[in-house]
């Protein structure tokens, strides 16, 4: 997730950092079949984190995720405390906030809103972030596709969809945005998982309190304890580690627009675990943020090798 939610970000990051990745070869298509797995791993994850919300709450749930995939990061990465300036650890502890913020929002936004709509409107974080990133006056045409995109999510009426839970899943679209600029901040600054492992624990130690009024006494059932730990191995550790071997061998353009395919994945998990039904014009909106997201990418990579080519 977005390394949490944002694992979707590892590849947006990319793109928009201009890396071109590794070149597709004879590994591409395990690999794209990973990043797919990943993605179903998320939503059900997801689907899971909303079943549980009547026990422990949405807060609840976001604590339970984020302290379970801290640990396991941090029995992985087992980082490296010393030699890091100060301007690091404000990078590290800037990043745990924007995770639980990130995350925090997003479910509370799930409590409100069908998986699918709460999914596609967060894309549109790292979907304007593209379009900025590309600097292109065409990448404004993605930015259109996208507007005719939302417009149709409401084709049923806005009135259909919750109002507060619509700001929550803005708020979680923002908040995925700065998750990719901090992410490749810290990615600078510390090897390999360390930062993340670090943001991580930060971003659990802030949702500590706010997930225990929340859930209350339901933290002391293990049962409900031992699914919080589930979601938080399906929607972080899983996709993660999947997208880390997938990255090896894709270009991350393309990783950046199979990660595009996340609201697709997410309206498909709605409907066959929570039985959310949407109407064929949601449907319709779904895919054109989809396609202007694919766009974005298309363009921000495009832009990129521009840059990075010599001028004659």
């Amino acid at each position: 997730m977005r390394a949490g939610a944002g694992a979707g970000g590892t590849g947006a990051g990319a793109s928009l950092m201009g890396g071109s990745g590794p070149s597709a070869g004879s590994g591409a298509t395990p690999a794209i079949v990973l990043v797919i797995a990943g993605l179903a791993c998320q939503e059900v994850g997801a689907s899971l984190a909303v079943l549980l919300f009547p026990a422990v709450g949405p807060l609840g749930m976001v604590m339970l995720r984020l302290v379970f995939s801290a640990i396991v990061l941090l029995l992985i990465a087992r980082p490296r405390v010393r030699g890091h300036s100060r301007s690091d650890w404000t990078g590290v502890a800037l990043f745990g906030l924007v995770l639980a913020l990130m995350n925090g929002l997003f479910y509370l936004a799930l409590e409100r809103l069908p998986l699918g709509i709460t999914v596609t409107i967060e894309v549109l974080g790292p979907l304007v972030l593209s379009i900025v990133a590309a600097r292109r006056a065409s990448a404004w045409l993605w930015a259109v596709l996208a507007l005719a995109g939302v417009v149709a999510l409401g084709g049923g009426g806005w009135d259909r969809l919750d109002p507060l839970g619509v700001l929550f899943a803005l708020g979680a679209a923002g908040s995925w945005a700065f998750y990719i600029l901090a992410s490749a901040r810290v990615g600078r600054a510390f090897a390999q998982l360390d930062g993340l492992a670090l943001a991580m624990t930060v971003g659990a130690v802030i949702a500590l309190p706010f997930g225990i009024a929340d859930a209350g006494s339901a933290l002391l059932r293990p049962e409900l304890v031992a699914l919080g730990a589930a979601v938080a191995i399906l929607s972080s550790t899983i996709p993660y580690a999947f997208e880390l071997v997938a990255l090896r061998r894709l270009q991350a353009a393309v990783f950046a627009i199979l990660m595009s395919l996340a609201p697709a994945t997410a309206a498909l998990a709605g409907f066959i675990f929570l039985g959310q039904h949407m109407t064929w014009l949601e449907i319709a909106g779904i895919a054109l943020v989809i396609a202007a997201s694919i766009g974005a990418v298309r363009s921000s990579a495009r832009a990129a090798r521009e840059a990075a080519e010599p001028i004659a």
